[in-house]
């Protein structure tokens, strides 16, 4: 499947801003990057590194001023979501290394409080230990949270949704989670392009380790669809942001469009 994609952002600067930005397609994940631009109006030197995932940031100054970020790509991506009910927990003993940073709580998915490990053990009951469960906590999460802009807030966790009951998808994202890290199952947060959303905005969805693979899961959504374009992974929304600024700006405009 090929997806085009597009992200457009207006910011006025109220004094010289550096930006750093993850709006790039992973290379090493999506099937295939055709192309990729990002555009800065008026032009400025963008330099770019990898962070501690493997994510490919780009870092700018932005002077003072009205200015249009724009973030461009062609990509070929997967047009089936893998799903595998068999797909066992793996034994903490026996998980790579690299991935313990995935079973611990982060500022966002509070996976070692009470409430989250006991909402979890009730989701799951009865179910064997692996997919079954990340999928049960995916369904729970999108029929027992409401998606609504304007609730949530920079400071708003896990245990905040769950209390709440309201958020966008990111906050879907930190629940479902916490959710399963409290089940020892390693999880970690996407962000990236999306097909067939209710709703034009750059989105956030899961991945949780089962049966020595990572799968897709996305709590928004009734059934986890295909048609996804990764930018970045991370513990949680704080290692994921799309555009962080250091400096005094202020976003006046944004338009997110995905087809194919």
């Amino acid at each position: 499947m090929l997806l085009k994609a597009r992200a457009y952002f207006t910011y006025e600067i109220i004094y010289p801003t550096h930006i750093i930005a993850l709006l790039s397609p992973r290379i090493d994940v999506n099937d295939q990057v055709i192309t990729r631009n990002l555009d800065i109006t008026p032009s400025t030197e963008i330099d770019f590194y990898f962070d501690v995932y493997g994510n490919e940031c780009h870092r700018f100054l932005l002077e003072v001023g009205r200015v249009e970020i724009t973030s461009t790509c062609e990509v070929e991506v997967h047009d089936t979501i893998e799903k595998n009910f068999e797909a066992a927990y793996i034994p903490i003993e026996f998980l790579p290394s690299e991935l313990f940073q995935y079973l611990l709580p982060s500022r966002y998915c509070f996976s070692d409080t009470f409430e989250i490990r006991n909402l979890a053990s009730q989701i799951v009951a009865g179910l064997p230990n692996g997919y079954a469960q990340v999928e049960a906590i995916r369904t729970w999460v999108h029929q027992n949270i409401s998606y609504q802009y304007g609730f949530s807030l920079v400071t708003t966790h896990s245990n905040h949704i769950l209390k709440d009951k309201v958020g966008v998808c990111r906050d879907f994202a930190h629940l479902a989670i916490a959710l399963c890290r409290s089940l020892n199952i390693p999880s970690r947060i996407v962000v990236g392009f999306a097909k067939d959303l209710p709703f034009a905005d750059l989105h956030a969805w899961f991945e949780c380790y089962v049966g020595d693979h990572w799968y897709i899961f996305d709590a928004v959504q009734a059934e986890t669809t295909p048609g996804r374009i990764v930018l970045a992974y991370g513990r949680d929304a704080s290692d994921v942001a799309f555009i962080t600024q250091y400096g005094s700006s202020l976003m006046v405009g944004m338009h997110v469009e995905v087809t194919g």
